[in-house]
């Protein structure tokens, strides 16, 4: 009972902070609002109010999107460090930053007249094709799917998926176009992006936490589940889907957000445990907290101009990453 208690509220207090740091997002940025208007903003908006215009089309969909974006990265990041068995896992691991990068080149190289929704859906096509091109390799003389054979094989074609985009970005002149995606930003996002894309990461988020109960079990043995009435080949696959939706889509909208997926999931389990039926609610909180918190702080840096939030980011998620490695080269 006492455990039940201390998660609950371990979770009301993440989602509070959640909507403390989503009410300051709409408040502060270039022009600082005052609490009734984003009050009537979200209410009754007037037409002629131009501060009331601006929150609810520009800093309401932008805060929704962070929102998420954060737990869908970090739902996917708990997802591959499950399933890989790899605590440092991310987006990165299953080649989805390098797909979309790649595709990304190409649009822009090839396609420059698409529209930001067309080029985000090719990148989600780019992400996807990759992942399942690293599926592939690592199930190629395998009945079941290996981890570390998984972990290799992202590695490798993560790297040429790279090299060849920023080549072609080289010779074709494209550096400057792509480096704001590069160092993610969530300024292009908008009410049409959401409507068509908000559906498929709100699927896969609730896939995420129908999955979660589940997820412990991909530490056992292929024998060890099996022997429990449990199949580990059905139950990764459709934990690499769910992780390649998530993923591909947020890294198509905002860009390479690498450590978010790494450092939330660790900071779920050092709060709640090890157990993902309880702390992946948690990660897509947190996840969604940390977008959002980064995202105002990117805004505020140097206004009126922005700052990618993935630097911000990565500010806070490089000393996490040093930290957790170090970790696991003392436990190895």
């Amino acid at each position: 009972m006492r455990a039940t208690t201390k998660y609950l509220s371990i979770l009301g207090l993440s989602i509070a902070m959640l909507l403390l740091v989503t009410l300051l997002s709409l408040r502060f940025g270039a022009d600082q609002m005052t609490t009734t208007t984003v009050w009537r903003a979200l209410t009754r908006a007037h037409p002629a109010n131009l501060d009331q215009q601006i929150i609810r089309h520009i800093r309401v969909p932008r805060v929704i999107g962070a929102a998420l974006i954060g737990a869908a990265l970090a739902g996917s990041g708990a997802l591959m460090q499950a399933v890989t068995r790899n605590p440092l896992a991310d987006s990165g691991l299953l080649g989805i930053n390098a797909g979309a990068g790649l595709m990304l080149t190409l649009c822009l190289a090839f396609f420059p007249h698409l529209s930001t929704l067309q080029t985000t859906g090719w990148a989600i096509v780019g992400a996807a094709a990759s992942a399942g091109l690293i599926f592939c390799i690592s199930t190629a003389r395998h009945v079941q799917l290996d981890p570390t054979i998984l972990v290799l094989a992202g590695i490798a074609i993560s790297s040429l998926l790279t090299a060849l985009s920023e080549g072609l970005a080289l010779v074709l002149q494209l550096k400057q176009d792509l480096a704001f995606w590069y160092f993610g930003g969530l300024g292009a996002v908008s009410w049409s992006q959401l409507k068509f894309l908000g559906p498929g990461l709100a699927v896969g988020l609730i896939l995420t936490l129908l999955l979660a109960p589940q997820l412990n079990l991909a530490y056992l043995t292929d024998d060890n589940a099996q022997s429990l009435g449990k199949s580990l080949p059905i139950l990764r696959g459709l934990a690499l889907a769910c992780a390649v939706i998530l993923s591909g889509i947020s890294v198509a909208l905002v860009g390479t957000i690498t450590f978010v997926g790494l450092m939330i999931p660790h900071m779920a389990h050092w709060l709640v445990g090890a157990s993902y039926r309880y702390s992946m609610p948690l990660t897509l909180v947190l996840g969604a907290t940390l977008t959002v918190g980064a995202d105002l702080i990117a805004r505020l840096v140097n206004p009126p101009h922005e700052t990618p939030f993935g630097i911000i980011i990565s500010l806070i998620g490089v000393p996490c990453f040093i930290y957790l490695a170090r970790k696991e080269s003392m436990t190895a």
